[in-house]
């Protein structure tokens, strides 16, 4: 088995831990978009804002995009009033992003654990981080399954605090039959990143149904300035005059990046189709390994963490299903795996020894805690976090992407029995 691992490892392409899927569909949209002449934020933009809109279904929701998730974070919470002296809590186990922009507007991220199972933000932890300057909780669906929104919109309505969903990772999931994006949050923010479930290059959308906070971060996205830019340009008669009327940013999206996305948005259930294919698929081809596979939704935590054990793959065949019977879906932006107590190698070299065989891998993420900015300006301690400590010393990402072939995938599941058995 070694002597083959190593045989593949020298003929095989390297496989990336994610890849986007490009094809020529985008292409020629984007190519229709050079040769139309227009392309900075116009129709493609607004036609790719309609569309997302659309595809969640509700009416009365905005989707406003943006250049990035991050941007769209930062919209979010400036048009929220959020400010100097004011307090939003986030997950330990998140990219800096979800911290930073807290930070753009002089308010102080507080970061809270995670918890055990599916290393979503810990609704205890953030009870006990709730002060009297606390205005919001930012929770992040972790690697695309939804938190407990339910009970995490219950607590911010007790507390009187907004919320702002970081879905970076969870498009399309669905939560107890409803997409993320659709529910009772002052805001959602999606992102379009090049290894996201689907892409734009860079990008992202905010979503609310909030018509005073979806006309902020229009006016803000573009420099605060009063009149619509695309409407400036494309008017038949003179319209040249527009006032600025706040000091706004420049986070606009593209009608390049928005071709793109109008392409990706038309293929995202099949895409998540795949994804859920190439998950149920680890779940039965990593039985058995001393690892800890990812939860389902609503899955029976005890088995679906138990490590080695194959329960993840029986159990999410109904996983998601709650007591109306209304699904509950991941998105399978990641498969996060993490080492059982006991395994033959530890994190780091196991990765070094997946690379070697033309394995990329990752590790999502690194806790806020642990860098330097955060620990040094909140003052924190790994001793604060034990959960996002465990999890991130025993914690790596398997590729899966949906260009992703089963052939390729048994390469991965070869090599990591090969190595942990």
């Amino acid at each position: 088995m070694a002597e083959q691992d190593r045989t593949e490892s020298a003929v095989a392409p390297f496989l990336p831990f994610a890849l986007p899927d490009i094809d020529d569909a985008e292409i020629d949209a984007v190519v229709a978009c050079l040769r139309s002449g227009w392309v900075t934020t116009g129709p493609a933009t607004r036609q790719f804002e309609h569309d997302f809109s659309a595809y969640l279904g509700q009416a009365d929701l905005q989707a406003i995009s943006v250049n990035s998730a991050t941007a769209g974070l930062h919209l979010a919470l400036e048009g929220l009033g959020i400010g100097p002296g004011d307090e939003v809590i986030v997950p330990t186990m998140t990219f800096t992003a979800t911290a930073e922009v807290v930070r753009y507007l002089g308010a102080r991220p507080v970061l809270v654990d995670v918890d055990p199972d599916h290393m979503n933000i810990d609704l205890t932890a953030v009870e006990a981080a709730i002060t009297p300057r606390t205005r919001a909780i930012m929770p992040v669906h972790y690697a695309g399954l939804a938190c407990d929104m339910d009970a995490l919109l219950a607590l911010a309505r007790r507390h009187g605090l907004r919320v702002i969903e970081d879905a970076a990772h969870a498009f399309p999931t669905r939560y107890k039959g409803r997409l993320i994006g659709t529910l009772g949050s002052d805001a959602t923010v999606f992102s379009f990143y090049a290894n996201k479930t689907m892409t734009t290059g860079e990008g992202g959308m905010v979503v609310t149904r909030d018509p005073e906070l979806a006309r902020r971060v229009r006016l803000m996205r573009i420099h605060g300035i009063s009149q619509d830019a695309f409407n400036r340009y494309v008017s038949r008669t003179p319209a040249w005059f527009y006032e600025v009327v706040a000091a706004g940013f420049k986070y606009n999206l593209t009608d390049i990046a928005a071709a793109i996305g109008i392409q990706q948005l038309r293929k995202i259930d099949r895409f998540a189709r795949r994804r859920e294919h190439l998950a149920r698929r680890y779940d039965a081809g990593l039985a058995g390994l001393p690892l800890q596979l990812p939860s389902w939704p609503d899955a029976d935590d005890t088995a679906g963490a138990a490590a080695g054990s194959d329960a993840g793959a029986g159990a999410s065949a109904d996983a998601g299903a709650d007591a109306d019977g209304a699904a509950s879906t991941h998105a399978w932006h990641l498969y996060v795996v993490r080492l059982a107590p006991g395994a033959p190698l530890g994190r780091d070299a196991l990765i070094h020894a997946l690379s070697e065989r033309g394995i990329g891998t990752s590790v999502h993420f690194i806790p806020l805690h642990r860098h330097p900015v955060w620990r040094e300006s909140c003052g924190l301690a790994p001793a604060q976090f034990p959960v996002a400590e465990a999890c991130f010393e025993r914690m790596l990402t398997l590729p899966l992407y949906t260009k992703m072939t089963d052939a390729d995938q048994d390469r991965v599941i070869r090599a990591l029995h090969e190595l942990l058995t």
